[in-house]
């Protein structure tokens, strides 16, 4: 996969932009040349996938966002200059696929300076790490136990929240999630 989306950048001949609906938002990857709101259609930030290295472990899988198909999600859209992608990219894969669990497509990101295609990491639902619908009371115990090597799944939820909302983005189903959560996380 990496090297088909390297191929395809490189025909391109452009910078890369790549679509930030989560915690690249509120912690990209370096070095980001500009950055602006933008709309894709056709997915939805959802905490739909399971993690089961970043926000959780094999024994107490956690959850991370990813772009389900339906509907549309208004994030960031991040420019890395051509000359800076080769060093980027790399990193950028290894953040966000340590295991080769996303599907990276290229989607059209709307601006309000215009449409640019953007590198975004999406899920299918017949990917053996999207969750289906979870019940209240698994939330409760995701959000209570499952942790990783960048910390807890609820800390990751919350503080994708509060970027949202900084930025006048407003995720009624993530809202809806977190109420789920408990005061304290305790295991």
């Amino acid at each position: 996969m990496y090297q088909q989306v390297e191929r395809e950048w490189a025909r391109s001949g452009e910078d890369l932009w790549v679509f930030a609906y989560a915690s690249l938002i509120w912690r990209p990857e370096e070095p980001v040349a500009e950055s602006h709101f933008a709309t894709v259609h056709g997915f939805h930030r959802a905490l739909h996938m399971w993690s089961r290295v970043n926000r959780g472990t094999p024994e107490e899988p956690g959850l991370v966002f990813a772009l389900l198909t339906g509907g549309s999600c208004r994030g960031m859209v991040q420019r890395v200059a051509r000359a800076d992608v080769p060093a980027y990219l790399p990193k950028l894969w290894a953040r966000e696929m340590p295991n080769p669990v996303y599907d990276p497509k290229w989607v059209n990101a709307r601006t309000a300076q215009g449409t640019v295609r953007a590198l975004a990491f999406t899920l299918s639902r017949r990917s053996p790490n999207y969750t289906g619908l979870l019940s209240p009371e698994r939330y409760r115990r995701i959000f209570s136990c499952s942790a990783g090597r960048y910390g807890t799944t609820l800390a990751y939820a919350r503080e994708t929240y509060e970027h949202l909302r900084e930025l006048g983005i407003h995720d009624r189903a993530l809202a809806a999630l977190l109420s789920h959560a408990p005061e304290a996380c305790t295991p």
